[in-house]
């Protein structure tokens, strides 16, 4: 009866290793088909993040060149009131400037001017704003030489 018990233990325990066996055969298979969907996952985001990385670049060439368009924009249009207070009566010019409320602008007025008639315009601008007026031209004037 021993052998007997023995027997069916043995027999018991090589079924339960099979089905084992076979249960462990399907986790490798669902864990190695879940390996390859990930792998899958991690290219296509190192790809998204290639073609965000594209775009990124992209946008910042097109900022790049829209300030670059906006300062020549800005340049072009002191250039033109430049032109515009050189036609002006010195004391007609100079009073508008002293009334301007942002002497950064009335600096590139007077610096796109040509420099005898910025001089005339400047001797009838207020002395305060003369002071802010030849500051800026003296830091302007700096940054050009660098």
């Amino acid at each position: 009866m021993n052998y007997l018990i023995i027997g069916l233990l043995l027999i018991y325990s090589v079924s339960f290793a099979e089905i084992e066996k076979k249960e462990i055969e399907k986790e490798i298979l669902r864990l190695e088909k879940l390996k390859k969907e990930v792998k899958q996952l991690i290219e296509k985001n190192n790809s998204l993040l290639e073609k965000v990385k594209r775009e990124r670049e992209l946008l910042k060439k097109e900022k790049e060149d829209f300030k670059k368009f906006l300062k020549q924009a800005e340049e072009e249009r002191f250039k033109k009131l430049g032109k515009v207070f050189e036609k002006m009566e010195p004391e007609m010019a100079g009073e508008k400037i002293s009334k301007m409320k942002d002497p950064k602008k009335a600096a590139y007025i007077i610096y796109n001017m040509k420099p005898r008639l910025a001089g005339e315009v400047m001797n009838y601008v207020d002395p305060e704003m003369v002071d802010k007026i030849v500051k800026i031209l003296t830091d302007l004037k700096k940054r050009k030489k660098q």
